[in-house]
């Protein structure tokens, strides 16, 4: 922990980047930049991590993050499992109302779904983040913003000595959570949703001899809605919804999830209880995710109900989507203005996300013996016919830094390498221009050739020879048929793995310019 050791001095105050908050949403964003090789102060109120469980299940595309930080799921097994099963929805009876396929794999090269444990996995993340020489870690600091003129001042106050410091950095991101301190000092208001439930979750790592089907189930009974599913490796979590008549304070004790988890056999005497305790599930999202040069991600930034298993994903998106914009804005390859993309980019799939939890929430948020009997039936009757349960939204992004044809998820496929497979993120990343064949490289205009030189972007194709090209070999034709999907001969891919459009051979250079000309005019443009 030696970069956490030495806290800002007068000599060393100024950053390009402050983080508030030590959660996995800041520490991921603390390291894609610290990989990027920018200077990163992060800090947190906490001496220490939080030790309990709180999300514990991701899909592919997190999967794929965690990969492009050295986490792939395949690399931390006793942390992380996949989930190649059905998502389940029953009533009282045990009567299926819908079955969702979590199977299989995604088309970033993952399982659909994994189940994991949060707190080892934030370990793993911090052991990444203190590696970094360039990113200063402080625990028990709280941080006050308070000025934001060309470069933002941060009041560092040590909550164990009561020292401050006065700590300047270009751009300062709130990642401190649903009660953000830094979304209260930037005066930006909260869009409510009204949608409020509490429910005690309960987290247990049972002995091993105890057999349970490896399912997630959503059991819709209105004498009490409840959740069981995995929670990682050796885990399971269950959740029970608060009755109109309970109280939090009758419901969050120990003897009560005891009493709560009999029923499943699960007893003091053949299990650990790892935690419970009461949340309000609530959705909403800020108004605004940018003032000056104070930004919001993660929770600071939006909440949904947990439903959809979406609300930690959804924050490992908005680093995703803002590092590499923070990063070229610091490098002077692009104008400050695009980080005005970020909030429209994100905030059109969260609504949506946020949308879909609280339809699936009221689904088993239901008391009434009325509504809930109209619900099995209708339910059940559209289960026999053979109707697909509603989909969660796809990985689009809203309008932003793309075209009308990008803003899609890229897929990752397997390619050959050094007489091997290896996944395609672990060795190009950053911006890349695909191609179907090297030698349309050729078609590119002189201007093209140099946006792609300017802005960093990384050529490769599926066949032929160029020497500004780099010619992979794939194993099963996932680019190929991705390609001919497209009807297009290139696509360029940003470094958040979301397209920003695609194109004929003739029509790339116009594709590449259209690129660079929304980064906008970049410093080392200005400079020429």
């Amino acid at each position: 922990m030696s970069n956490e050791a030495t806290p800002p001095t007068a000599a060393t105050d100024n950053y390009d980047v402050m983080i508030v908050g030590l959660g996995p949403v800041g520490k991921l964003l603390a390291i894609q930049l610290g990989r990027a090789g920018h200077r990163v102060l992060i800090a947190d109120r906490k001496t220490e991590g939080y030790p309990l469980p709180r999300a514990v299940t991701h899909d592919f595309e997190f999967a794929r993050i965690l990969q492009s930080i050295g986490l792939a799921p395949d690399t931390i097994p006793e942390i992380t499992e996949p989930y190649d099963d059905m998502y389940v929805w029953r009533n009282a009876e045990r009567q299926s109302l819908v079955e969702v396929d979590w199977s299989g794999i995604g088309s970033s090269g993952w399982y659909n779904t994994y189940f994991f444990s949060q707190p080892a996995l934030e370990d793993r993340m911090e052991a990444v983040l203190l590696a970094l020489p360039t990113v200063t870690v402080l625990r028990g600091w709280s941080a006050e913003v308070i000025a934001d003129d060309d470069v933002v001042s941060t009041r560092l106050s040590n909550l164990a000595t009561a020292d401050e410091l006065i700590v300047k950095s270009r751009y300062l991101v709130g990642a401190d959570g649903a009660n953000s301190t830094v979304r209260r000092w930037a005066g930006i208001d909260w869009h409510d949703m009204g949608f409020f439930y509490d429910w005690l979750v309960v987290d247990v790592i049972p002995d091993p001899s105890l057999e349970f089907p490896h399912v997630a189930i959503q059991t819709c009974d209105i004498a009490r809605p409840a959740t069981m599913v995995p929670g990682g490796p050796g885990r399971r979590r269950w959740e029970f919804m608060r009755l109109p008549h309970e109280t939090i304070e009758s419901l969050n004790k120990t003897e009560r999830a005891w009493e709560l988890l009999e029923p499943f056999g699960i007893r003091p005497d053949n299990s650990e209880l790892e935690r419970h305790s009461v949340y309000t599930f609530q959705a909403g999202w800020a108004t605004s995710w940018r003032q000056g040069h104070v930004l919001l991600a993660g929770d600071a930034a939006h909440l949904m109900p947990p439903f959809a298993g979406q609300g930690l994903g959804a924050g490992l998106r908005d680093v995703m989507n803002l590092f590499w914009k923070l990063g070229a804005v610091l490098d002077g390859r692009a104008a400050e203005s695009v980080l005005d993309t970020y909030e429209t980019e994100r905030l059109t799939h969260i609504r949506e996300f946020i949308d879909f939890s609280i339809s699936l929430g009221r689904v088993i948020c239901i008391t009434d013996p009325a509504e809930a009997a109209e619900r099995d039936e209708r339910m059940i009757a559209e289960l026999a016919k053979g109707h697909a349960p509603p989909a969660p939204p796809a990985p689009l992004l809203g309008p932003g830094l793309h075209l009308s044809d990008g803003g899609q998820l890229s897929p990752q496929a397997t390619i050959h390498f050094d007489g091997s497979a290896a996944r395609f993120d672990d060795l190009y990343s950053g911006a890349v221009l695909m191609m179907a064949q090297a030698e349309l490289y050729t078609l590119l205009s002189p201007e093209a050739a140099a946006a792609i030189r300017d802005r960093g972007i990384t050529v490769v194709a599926l066949s032929g020879e160029h020497p500004a090209v780099i010619t992979i070999d794939e194993v099963d034709g996932t680019y190929a048929a991705w390609l001919d999907q497209l009807n297009a001969e290139g696509v360029l891919i940003r470094p958040d793995f979301y397209t920003f459009g695609a194109a004929t051979g003739v029509e790339t250079s116009a594709m590449i310019l259209a690129f660079s000309d929304q980064l906008g005019v970049s410093t080392l443009e200005a400079r020429a």
